[in-house]
């Protein structure tokens, strides 16, 4: 298909291997249209077709997200689009596309001009050299020496020499010489030489995340070896 329309919108989704969703709703295949059968122009969730706009939002308000889901670009109306909490919703749309999430996420960037400055779900992108990359949950950051790469919530973070990579909850993030890695809960971090991992942990007490410093070459730390933090919060070799 052509660039979105100015009237129109791209919106990403996911559902079951067979084309269902939430309440036993299937999704029809490329060039026809789904329409909602409960249709309300309200903000509460339900009463509409959902997903994330541009491809941007919470990736777990979808429940399908393992390996066997089908992944849907959907052309919609843009004055239609209701705007949720990490999502949207909307009375019909075209689907324009349906294959897997990282096949997905490209023809949405591709496609739709403003998905390229959004974290988007599940994408692959890659920098250069003291460039920026950003992506949402379940995606893949690369940049290159001196760049920063950013994934969200399982995602990966790569960055070069004294680059900076930042991954998600359960993500996982490497710098190399001279970078900074940092991870979120239970995450992964691995730096090269004269660097730094950071990963986050949950203070119950508190009620507030706390962050585990390391420096590569003081207490032990290794360079490019992967961290986690232990049951005690101490950076451990990750097994």
């Amino acid at each position: 298909m052509a660039k979105a329309k100015s009237n129109k919108a791209l919106v990403l989704r996911s559902c079951a291997e067979n084309m269902t969703s939430h309440g036993g709703f299937v999704w029809p295949g490329v060039g026809e249209i789904a329409e909602a059968p409960d249709w309300q122009n309200n903000k509460k969730c339900g009463q509409g077709l959902h997903g994330w706009l541009y491809g941007q939002g919470d990736h777990s308000m979808s429940q399908f997200t393992d390996a066997t889901a089908k992944w849907l670009v959907v052309e919609v109306d843009e004055a239609d689009v209701v705007m949720l909490g990490g999502k949207c919703k909307f009375p019909r749309g075209k689907v324009v596309f349906v294959g897997t999430k990282i096949d997905a996420a490209a023809y949405i960037i591709e496609h739709e001009p403003r998905a390229r400055n959004v974290a988007v779900i599940g994408a692959q992108l890659a920098a250069g050299d003291k460039e920026s990359v950003l992506v949402g949950a379940l995606g893949t950051a690369t940049a290159g020496e001196s760049g920063t790469a950013t994934a969200g919530y399982r995602g990966t973070a790569t960055a070069g020499e004294s680059g900076t990579a930042t991954a998600g909850n359960y993500g996982t993030a490497t710098a190399g010489n001279y970078g900074t890695a940092t991870a979120g809960y239970r995450g992964t971090a691995t730096a090269g030489e004269s660097g730094e991992i950071q990963i986050k942990w949950w203070d119950d007490a508190k009620n507030r995340y706390r962050t585990v410093i390391g420096y590569v070459g003081e207490d032990g730390i290794e360079a490019d070896v992967p961290y986690v933090l232990d049951t005690n919060h101490k950076l451990v070799r990750k097994v």
